[in-house]
């Protein structure tokens, strides 16, 4: 019998428990899950970086441990860490970012903040262009990129997709590489910001790469926080380079009510809700990877320490 640590918050037990115990029996595992077994003993480690198990050498017999977030830029710098890591793949959690993507990108391409905030009663009959004519750019081709870009080319949008490697999405034009990044850019009337929080990433949003979007253009950020220098961004929207952005993820969470964001009649803030992971769906990703180890097979949502993700 196999034995599985779960190590996060004490209160996430409550979520998981029964979740991970269904997903266990649907595969046929036999397990002994707990969040207390002796550290020489665990087989597998169902983990959050929050969790206050941060030194993973008297894991001994540890085949891999498996995140419980899509995010994995806390633990990627442990040096005691030498067994395999899975980062989260959700698919419960994909579906929300692709709805939470697609609502905002329509908003801002129906202009509908003018309609429903119209304290002029203004009659402007100006009607919004189809979406084929309309360019909207992701920054981030990874698995929430790549769901969100294809729900927004069903739609009809022109979709283009930067990633830092080469891709290949179908329907999409892909570019990589700094000078894919330019040409990515200046086409950007919509950006949709989600790559992962790497030292190659910080402040990819500044002042140099807004200046290179068309006037006027949204900015939407479900991603993270670090990726938009935040001067740069009030800057470009002060000046009118940047019209509108929706934040959904902050340097410092929950966002202080002193952040000028708050105030900033050209910014939503959405706290934190683009999307969360669901313990059923998760779960089942989860013991997959485990019956994987298990049979021999190769993990799925490996991460790559070196490039952080």
């Amino acid at each position: 019998m196999l034995n599985i640590l779960f190590a996060a918050r004490p209160e996430r037990w409550a979520t998981y428990e029964i979740p991970l115990r269904n997903a266990l029996k649907a595969a046929g595992v036999e397990a002994h899950l707990a969040q207390d077994i002796p550290p020489a003993e665990v087989d597998y480690i169902v983990y959050a970086p929050n969790s206050t198990l941060q030194d993973f050498t008297p894991y001994t017999r540890a085949k891999a441990v498996l995140n419980l977030w899509a995010g994995v830029e806390q633990i990627t710098g442990n040096e005691t860490l030498k067994i395999p890591l899975a980062r989260m793949v959700d698919p419960g959690l994909t579906k929300g970012m692709v709805e939470w993507v697609t609502g905002h990108v329509m908003r801002y391409h129906l202009g509908m903040d003018a309609h429903i905030v119209n304290p002029d009663h203004a009659w402007d009959a100006t009607t919004p262009p189809l979406a084929q004519e309309r360019d909207v750019v992701i920054l981030g081709l990874g698995a929430l990129g790549t769901a969100c870009a294809q729900a927004l080319l069903g739609l009809g949008f022109r979709v283009t997709g930067w990633s830092r490697s080469s891709k290949d999405v179908a329907g999409v034009t892909c570019v990589h590489g700094d000078a894919g990044l330019d040409e990515a850019l200046s086409r950007a009337e919509i950006m949709v910001t989600l790559l992962p929080d790497t030292p190659a990433t910080t402040d990819i949003i500044n002042a140099a790469t807004l200046a290179q979007m068309p006037r006027g253009a949204f900015i939407i950020n479900p991603g993270r926080g670090p990726l938009i220098d935040d001067a740069a961004l009030l800057a470009a929207l002060d000046s009118g380079q940047i019209a509108h952005a929706t934040l959904d993820v902050f340097r410092k969470e929950p966002l202080p009510q002193e952040n000028p964001y708050w105030a900033h009649p050209r910014v939503t803030v959405t706290p934190h809700i683009a999307a969360e992971t669901r313990a059923t769906t998760a779960s089942e990703t989860i013991v997959e990877n485990i019956r994987r180890g298990e049979a021999g097979e190769p993990f799925i949502n490996l991460v790559d320490r070196a490039l952080g993700y």
